[in-house]
């Protein structure tokens, strides 16, 4: 059995800026230090990151409209302005399926509804066209609605697992709780997300079967080469179990 892989780079945006998360703890997050790059500036990082890898897809974190302090929509219609290929996951801190509705009318992104923002669990058939479930964790408290967890029929098909602890730190992945939650739902599409180090985490996540992960200091520490993230392009078919890449020729990038 063969599924694809995605590497999805993360921008934590505060201020006007990409800052480096760190464990979840965001009154100690600052401007972004990147090997990729020589600025903090949203649109200065995708391009640094876009020239690492060719990446469809980008995760946008949107923290000011997390914490309801304002919001980067302007900077998010520049970003989608210029770059129109890219897919866009956004969480802008949606606190039901109608505003991550209305954002998605907006055409500004498909929304991320963030356990820790929402209300209450949404029923499954509530969550809008191509959204996708953040299941946060800080250490080992999940954050949100306790019927997320019980319920995991509610899911969308698109899931993310983020481990708030281990964001920033370099302690690898949590592979025993992405693989508590694969079983809970094994016809999502799970996604990783805080703790990856090098390649053999990727390795690790490709083979316990996960549909892809969500990266951040690894990239902008130089960590992941462009040949190393190659190996993992997520247009290319992968072993469920073992994580070999099936033939296919290498990426244009």
């Amino acid at each position: 059995m063969t599924a694809f892989f995605s590497l999805i780079p993360v921008l934590d945006l505060m201020g006007g800026q990409v800052v480096r998360a760190r464990a979840g703890r965001r009154d100690e997050y600052r401007a972004l230090h990147s090997v990729l790059c020589n600025s903090s500036r949203p649109e200065a990082v995708v391009e640094g990151l876009l020239a690492l890898y060719s990446f469809r897809r980008f995760y946008i974190a949107d923290l000011d409209a997390i914490l309801g302090r304002g919001d980067h929509r302007a900077t998010l219609e520049n970003l989608r302005r210029a770059h129109p290929a890219v897919e866009w996951w956004v969480d802008a801190g949606f606190a039901d399926a109608a505003a991550a509705e209305a954002w998605r009318r907006g055409g500004l992104g498909r929304p991320v509804l963030g356990s820790e923002s929402l209300a209450a669990a949404p029923a499954r058939g509530d969550y809008p066209g191509g959204s996708v479930l953040s299941l946060d964790y800080r250490g080992e408290d999940f954050l949100g609605p306790a019927d997320l967890l019980r319920d995991a029929a509610r899911w969308p098909d698109d899931v993310i697992a983020m481990t708030l602890a281990r964001v920033g730190v370099g302690a690898g992945p949590d592979l025993a709780r992405l693989m508590q939650l694969r079983r809970l739902n094994p016809a999502c599409r799970l996604y990783a997300a805080g703790g990856v180090r090098h390649a053999a985490d990727l390795a690790a996540l490709a083979g316990a079967g996960l549909a892809g992960v969500l990266l951040a200091s690894a990239l902008h520490d130089g960590a992941l080469s462009r040949a190393e993230l190659a190996a993992f392009h997520d247009d290319r078919p992968r072993n469920a179990t073992t994580g070999a890449r099936a033939n296919a020729p290498e990426p244009d990038r």
